[in-house]
């Protein structure tokens, strides 16, 4: 099934996926993050979009989900280390909910966590109590369970909420302690060699991956009772236990102290999940705290951080005078180049080529137009100083105040420089919103392309399936198809070499149901796919024939020698008709992918063979002597034939006897010989006119048996080495 993962890394998702990909689940993943985090497990396709991006809902069709799982409480994108945290996180939710509204496929669940109860019970805590949250936290995820509810009732959709109590596992960063009880402990122990603890504070503790295993229980479930379940192991600890266990794996001495809160009692039922499905063994608290202890300790580079160093008064002011070393880096740019123009028009001034050249309003138009109106303003004040300067060599400064065309100037030099800074920043401001148009349509066409070349990649796996690999429904249906070719005879026959081609096994077998205990071996390709014999009872084969009467296919998870690795049974009607038996397949690969392989093949062998029999049924009468089972001479002919095809391939045994005498009406030496014979035997004549026998799965060796019975009731036969 394809299976939608949503939620930031860490160890808990990691373990999500691992089991779904060993179950032969495809796994898609949305990170909830545009950056690219490593530690993720290996899944079929991962998008890296947030929660609020547009494009969420494409990503839903593209996908097409059959089960969505949404990490929730335990989404590592969530830090709650601040309060805009609950608000995204109640967006995030409402987004994802809304794109899976809208395509309305599958099955959603929310995982949900102990957080929503945050008073003192004095009972086990039932999925019908009502959530009163103490914390911002649990409040947020309640909501998120009621979103869950409305969404669910309003919509008739298929919302599943999973309440998780107390998870915790062994964490790999200082970051992973923040919602780990007994992390926080050993990490308190560890840095302060003190434990702080409530008296007589009561809760449960799940490890995470008894929560995996107990998640995938809902994932593969087709349907549940009720909406929303507790996963709990609902075996109270008390925060005293806790400490001590802790204290003992830390060593040393390690102070308890009690703070003076009042102790609660906080422990959800498992009651509904246990009527339900059946419960795994939990993993032992006390050895879980072990190797967290010891980890932690060995990691203590990790975990065990200082407080920053301070740094010196003159490295803080540095730090903090970045942005006005920035802001002062044009002001002292505009300072150097106003020298040399100062010079150059001081040198300038007396010359007759020189005189008329304005250097000052060159430079303010040099600044005007490099930097904008600020810089053009201030270069103007330099220019008008230096011009002032100038002029005061030859006259004062009161004559140079009522000279007009002093004013002149000045307006002249502040009129061109500010014009030309204003549409220096003008054109600044369009660049700015242009970049950021251009950035805002980049980030579009990105999460666009991201979308269509994970499409892309999608639909070259999915071709890549379907055309060319062995166990695509094309490939399968091309190669069973053969079948066709065959005649009736050889349909079974040429049935084993197609397990063998599809599956990769050298050892494969049919039987066929000779009455409703035992079934005949009639076709095998190695002396291992005989191990079963000849002959079996499979109605006492105890959970091989119960799950083949289930019509679901054998798996023989315990490697029983004496079982095939891999079995299914064809019925037609409410009647077994043939038991398919493959050894020799490699435990990775004995997964539900190559069992629903199995019954997909099992169906399109059936049906060749349905057509093979109907075919003959509509010829019976022309290939048996009317009212017994004696074939005529081309149908026996045809037969036998057939059967030494299949024996010079190693497909089966058989033997062909000849009736040298007995009675001298074939019809009633036939008759006679019919019900002293097996129901996979078969009778019939040749052109010779003889009375001939095959017997099918049986050596020239094992046929003496036969002839020695036959002899002793006066029927005289001979084995015949060929026809």
């Amino acid at each position: 099934m394809n299976i939608l993962l949503i939620g930031g890394s860490g160890s808990f998702i990691n373990n999500l996926i691992i089991k779904l990909n060993k179950e032969g689940h495809r796994i898609y993943l949305l990170t909830g993050s545009r950056y690219k985090q490593a530690p993720y497990q290996k899944v079929f396709e991962r998008y890296d979009f947030t929660y609020d991006c547009a494009c969420l809902d494409e990503i839903f069709k593209s996908i097409d989900p059959d089960l969505t799982l949404f990490m929730g409480a335990h989404d590592t994108n969530f830090r709650w280390q601040e309060e805009k945290d609950a608000v995204r996180f109640s967006a995030s939710l409402m987004n994802i909910l809304m794109a899976y509204s809208m395509n309305n496929v599958g099955r959603f669940i929310y995982l949900s966590s102990d957080e929503v109860y945050g008073y003192d019970y004095d009972r086990f805590i039932t999925e019908e109590s009502p959530t009163a949250p103490s914390t911002l936290r649990g409040m947020v995820i309640a909501q998120g369970e009621e979103l869950c509810r409305s969404f669910r009732m309003n919509r008739g959709l298929d919302i599943l909420t999973l309440r998780i109590d107390n998870i915790y596992s062994i964490p790999q960063e200082r970051k992973d302690v923040n919602n780990n009880i007994c992390a926080r402990m050993c990490l308190e122990a560890l840095e302060k060699g003190t434990i702080s603890i409530t008296y007589d504070h009561l809760m449960s503790f799940m490890y995470e991956t008894d929560a995996v295993e107990f998640i995938y229980r809902f994932v593969q479930a087709d349907s549940q009772k009720y909406s929303i379940y507790n996963l709990s192991v609902s075996e109270a600890v008390s925060e005293q236990e806790l400490a001590q266990m802790v204290r003992e794996a830390v060593g040393g001495e390690i102070e308890i102290k009690y703070s003076e809160k009042l102790g609660q009692r906080r422990v959800l039922s498992n009651n509904r999940m246990c009527e339900e499905f059946n419960i795994p063994l939990n993993c032992d608290l006390e050895a879980i705290i072990q190797r967290m202890a010891e980890h932690m300790k060995k990691n203590s580079h990790i975990f065990l951080r200082g407080e920053q160093e301070k740094l010196p008064w003159w490295k803080r002011l540095m730090n903090k005078a970045g942005w006005f070393i920035h802001a002062m880096i044009p002001f002292v740019e505009n300072l150097i180049c106003f020298v040399p123009f100062f010079m150059i028009n001081n040198r300038t001034a007396d010359s007759a080529y020189f005189a008329n050249l304005d250097l000052y309003l060159l430079y303010v138009l040099l600044f005007a137009i490099i930097y904008g109106q600020q810089q053009a303003t201030f270069s103007a004040v330099l220019a008008t100083a230096g011009y002032c300067f100038r002029q005061m060599y030859e006259r004062s400064g009161f004559e140079l105040m009522l000279d007009s065309n002093t004013y002149i100037w000045i307006a002249q030099l502040f009129i061109l420089g500010l014009t030309i800074g204003y549409m220096k920043d003008k054109l600044n401001i369009l660049k700015r919103e242009s970049e950021e148009e251009q950035e805002f349509l980049s980030v579009q066409l990105s999460d666009i392309q991201d979308i269509n070349n994970s499409n892309v990649r999608v639909k070259d796996a999915l071709e890549t399936q379907i055309v060319n690999q062995n166990d695509s429904i094309g490939k399968i249906y091309s190669i069973t198809s053969s079948l066709d070719q065959y005649s009736a005879e050889e349909v079974l026959f040429y049935a084993t070499e197609i397990l063998v081609q599809l599956f990769g096994s050298r050892d494969v077998a049919i039987y066929t149901i000779s009455n409703n205990e035992y079934a005949r071996l009639f076709s095998a390709t190695s002396q291992t796919a005989r191990g079963m014999g000849n002959s079996i009872k499979y109605a006492e084969m105890g959970e091989f024939y119960r799950t083949l009467m289930e019509r679901k296919v054998y798996i023989n998870k315990d490697l029983d020698e004496k079982y095939p690795l891999m079995a299914n049974a064809i019925f037609e009607g409410e009647k077994m008709q043939m038991i398919l038996c493959i050894w020799g397949i490699p435990w990775e690969r004995m997964t539900l992918s190559q069992a629903n392989q199995l019954t997909v093949v099992s169906a399109l062998i059936q049906n060749a063979v349905l057509r093979a029999n109907r075919y003959l049924k509509v010829l019976e009468s022309e290939r048996y002597v009317a009212g017994t089972r004696i074939m005529e001479t081309k149908a026996f002919s045809a037969l036998s034939h057939a059967f030494m095809n299949a024996e010079s391939k190693g497909l089966t045994d058989s033997t062909l006897l000849r009736v040298k005498s007995g009675s001298n009406d074939p019809k009633q030496a036939g008759m006679f010989l019919e019900a002293k014979l097996r129901d996979t035997d078969y009778i019939g004549t040749l052109e010779d006119g003889k009375l001939y026998i095959l017997l099918s799965n049986t050596s020239k060796e094992h046929s003496l048996h036969v002839i020695d019975r036959m002899a002793n009731m006066g029927v005289d036969i001979e084995v015949m080495e060929e026809m």
